[in-house]
């Protein structure tokens, strides 16, 4: 008894009209949970098929087929920062690193919160999908299959990765002063731990010669050893994925001073893009061959 008076003292707690009660299958545990709640006066909804069936559910509907469009572009270029600015402006964004609390580099987690569960990640950003039109441009930054420690769903990932994508750019001197202005402030030791765990991608030199600028206070210096490296790691990975198409894809330069500037590039890339993917197959099908 002392166990349930528990249950219920928490459920009062939370102040809420209704509540949603699930257990794994939605059987008698959640249905007896539900009887307990409403003798104190609560009204209960039960997830029918139980937690279990929620998560197949979340699984299906995210295989299925959205207008995405991927901003990329090297590493301080600011994509984080174009996508809340698309958000303000009434466009449809999913900002995976947000949901995941972590920026995706070797840096990612300073100043973040825990990431979530790959698996509340999926829960996570299924309820912000839900609420898109699936016909209408969905912004998406290009990210790696894994956000840090969470993975983004297999099928929304192959569709990620068979969107087109906008590259975005800002000078080298821009982007160094991003990131010296975005981490330059948290304590020395976890950038020094962040630089070391690209050790072996930067080479016992060149890590060496950034933890000792970083110890020294000289961040900048720090800051560009690292942004060299991200910069010819990510245009590998341009060059591996794109190959010759890499040179006629869409480019915006972003400013944080003109920021809506970029907005109206985008509208227009956007439009194009909506244009083509609500056509019918065999209207694509007959401009393709023209």
């Amino acid at each position: 008894m002392p166990k349930l008076a528990g249950f219920t003292k928490f459920a009062l707690s939370l102040n809420s009209p209704v509540l949603l009660i699930h257990c794994w299958r939605g059987g008698m545990r959640s249905k007896s949970m539900a009887w307990l709640l409403e003798t104190v006066g609560l009204e209960c909804l039960i997830l029918e098929g139980g937690y279990k069936s929620y998560r197949a559910h979340i699984r299906e509907r995210l295989s299925e087929p959205r207008n995405i469009v991927l901003l990329g572009g090297f590493t301080g270029s600011g994509k984080t920062d174009l996508l809340a600015v698309l958000e303000q402006n009434g466009k449809q964004v999913v900002d995976l690193e947000g949901l995941a609390h972590h920026k995706g580099s070797a840096f990612g987690a300073i100043g973040q919160k825990p990431q979530p569960s790959t698996e509340m990640f999926e829960n996570l950003l299924w309820e912000k999908i839900s609420a898109l039109d699936p016909n209408r441009t969905i912004w998406v930054e290009d990210e790696s299959h894994n956000v840090g420690k969470v993975f983004i769903p297999e099928p929304f990932w192959v569709q990620m990765r068979n969107s087109p994508v906008v590259i975005v750019e800002a000078p080298f001197q821009n982007r160094l002063e991003r990131l010296i202005r975005d981490y330059g402030n948290y304590p020395v030791d976890l950038l020094v731990a962040s630089i070391r765990k690209i050790e072996k991608r930067l080479g016992y030199d060149k890590c060496k010669e950034a933890v000792d600028a970083c110890l020294a206070g000289d961040l900048e210096k720090a800051a560009q050893i690292s942004l060299l490296y991200y910069d010819k790691a990510y245009q590998s990975q341009l060059d591996n994925r794109f190959g010759e198409k890499l040179a006629a894809m869409p480019r915006v330069a972003f400013c944080t001073g003109s920021p809506l500037l970029t907005v109206e590039q985008l509208r227009v890339i956007e439009q194009k893009n909506e244009e083509y993917y609500n056509e019918t197959p065999m209207t694509k099908n007959i401009r393709q061959r023209g």
